[in-house]
């Protein structure tokens, strides 16, 4: 049986507000982000705000202003905060809080848009949380805290004009010295997208089908699970396919992401509620993680090795056969509600340590490229046992922000060395909005039931939006990441007149291994068509557009370019929505 998500209070968000206003303004929408803004961090009171199913309260000392807010405990309850006569242009979002009932999220909201989620550490004195970035309008402007995960306190929050964020600075260097070519090479492919396009994603193989089915493109990511390898599900009778699946996918030349919901190794409740096959939480399982930590001669230590063993004999069947995983061990530990994260951050992480020095000295197991999944520093396993840091985003339904408070968290967390990544998400972030907020994340994956059939995480029109934007990376535009190269495009404008203009596409490769083909892709703006093109395949979907090599300009050798040529109906002074994005294949 599919696990099932932690139930969490949740209330629909209003949409289609933000993402119609960056719409209108392309392609200036990234030029209003750049807006001069007051130089002046400004803070907003929450108490001064519009309370909804929540008060005002002043018993907790140390607030700002005459109060705080509190009362967050249904779905519906919200402060919403009005910032008048913003010049519009993106703003930092820091909201001052507590949080003494443990890890909080709330649900944010700008201009009755969903907005993302902001992570809330446990704390009982004053604290700030990072929101990310919110592109305010000229004008009035909303910004609306909703309950989500509530019993926490809102003090104020603080708007800050955003800094350009400076150049990524990825090492592309895997934490195993000895991984396989195959691995390195992903980590490097991931490493040379990064800032530029975002992969798509998809869990478990019968939702890849249903989602090719539905927007015609396949995502590039495919989303498994070892959960029914557990040796505690096993044996009671469970047999797994995903390896298999593994192998499929990877004939399809797609990148393969696994996950492990790890059925406890012994102590499981089974009781109704808490039956055997939900034993990777917390509450169907009594193991003690610390307590089998702290003595290696015990039985649960000896079952800790044991299960590893067996994941990593599953594992080592793709390494045989040549396929990199991006491997996501003991994801939302930081949430508590699953085993391995049920004793707080130390037994976790020495638990992630002792799986990585058991598979990869031990099991010899070298086709792993390492994902850690908390946003909290006192997760953080070190920098030596991770390539890349992720989240699992489910904000409410609908809510397609672009989760940039985490992403700046995950950036910090990894010092800007290491891709980011959303491990799981419920509503796919807007490519769109994205852009705007220059949340690069390396690649998504969608959780497979409701969540992508549902209509309303997700509906059919937004997936198809989705999978054919440039920005979004499908399968078809994947290329051979095994072994990886680079490329770039560049537009050219050579004449433009009242009904058009033409213009010249440099495709360059910047790898150092030949190409076997390449593909191109941006986004017109709102009215331009191509009308003619030549030296390559072209294609159009809206205002998408996408260019493939012909037979003769697909080789490209390190440091070779070719040119493709096309013709647009457009108004004088025409610029391309947003740059044009590469993939070699």
């Amino acid at each position: 049986m599919p696990p099932t998500r932690p139930t969490r209070p949740r209330a629909a968000l209003a949409t289609g507000v933000l993402l119609p206003l960056l719409l209108a303004l392309a392609p200036a929408s990234v030029a209003a982000a750049d807006t001069p803004a007051p130089a002046a961090p400004a803070v907003y009171e929450a108490e001064d705000g519009q309370l909804n199913g929540v008060q005002a309260a002043a018993a907790e000392p140390g607030y700002s202003g005459t109060g705080y807010v509190e009362g967050f405990d249904t779905g519906d309850d919200n402060v919403t905060i009005t910032v008048p006569n913003s010049p519009g242009g993106l703003y930092d979002l820091t909201v001052r809080y507590r949080a003494p009932y443990g890890f909080k999220k709330t649900a944010l909201q700008l201009n009755g848009a969903g907005a993302g989620e902001v992570s809330l550490d446990e704390t009982t004195s004053w604290s700030d949380a990072s929101a990310g970035r919110v592109l305010l309008k000229a004008g009035t402007n909303t910004i609306a805290l909703q309950n989500d995960w509530g019993w926490y306190q809102i003090d104020a929050i603080t708007l800050a004009p955003a800094p350009p964020p400076p150049p990524h600075r990825l090492t592309g260097t895997t934490v195993d010295p000895a991984a396989t070519p195959e691995a390195r090479s992903l980590l490097r492919y991931l490493g040379d997208s990064y800032g530029k396009r975002i992969l798509s994603g998809q869990q478990d193989t019968a939702s890849v089908k249903w989602l090719e089915d539905t927007t015609g493109r396949a995502p590039a990511v495919e989303g498994l699970d070892l959960i029914d390898y557990s040796p505690s599900r096993v044996e009671r009778g469970t047999t797994s396919q995903e390896i298999e699946n593994a192998l499929a996918w990877d004939a399809r030349g797609g990148i393969t992401t696994f996950v492990w919901h790890w059925n406890a190794p012994s102590h499981l409740v089974d009781q109704p509620g808490k039956e055997w096959w939900r034993g990777f939480y917390t509450d169907a399982t009594t193991f003690d993680l610390a307590a089998a930590l702290a003595d290696p001669s015990s039985d649960d230590h000896r079952l800790l090795i044991r299960d590893i063993d067996a994941i990593s004999v599953q594992l080592a069947r793709l390494q045989d056969a040549g396929v990199p995983v991006l491997w996501r061990p003991l994801h939302e530990a930081e949430g508590g509600w699953f085993w391995w994260g049920a004793k707080g951050p130390g037994p976790a992480k020495e638990l992630y340590r002792l799986m990585y020095d058991r598979m990869v000295n031990h099991n010899h197991l070298h086709n792993l490229v390492w994902v850690w999944n908390s946003v909290d520093p006192a997760w953080y396993p070190g920098d030596d046992v991770v390539d890349i840091v992720s989240t699992d985003s489910y904000p409410p339904a609908g809510d397609h922000g672009a989760v940039s408070g985490t992403y700046d968290k995950l950036v910090a967390l990894g010092r800007d060395t290491k891709p980011v990544a959303l491990g799981e998400v419920g509503t796919i972030p807007d490519p769109d909005l994205l852009r705007a907020y220059r949340a690069d994340w390396s690649w998504f994956v969608t959780w497979s039931g409701g969540f992508l059939t549902d209509g309303a995480s997700n509906s059919q029109d937004f997936l198809k939006r989705v999978y054919n934007d440039p920005y979004v990376v499908t399968l078809d535009e994947l290329g051979d990441f095994k072994h990886s190269g680079g490329c770039q495009a560049e537009i050219t404008t050579l004449a433009s007149w009242n009904s058009g203009a033409q213009y010249r596409v440099t495709v360059r490769n910047t790898g150092s291994t030949p190409t076997t083909g390449w593909k191109v892709g941006w986004n017109l703006p709102a009215g331009g068509t191509v009308t003619q093109s030549w030296s390559a395949a072209l294609t159009t979907a809206g205002t998408a557009v996408r260019a493939a090599n012909l037979g003769w300009n697909a080789v490209l050798q390190p440091g070779q370019s070719t040119e493709f040529y096309l013709i647009t109906s457009a108004a004088p002074a025409y610029t391309v929505a947003t740059a044009p994005s590469c993939a070699t294949g």
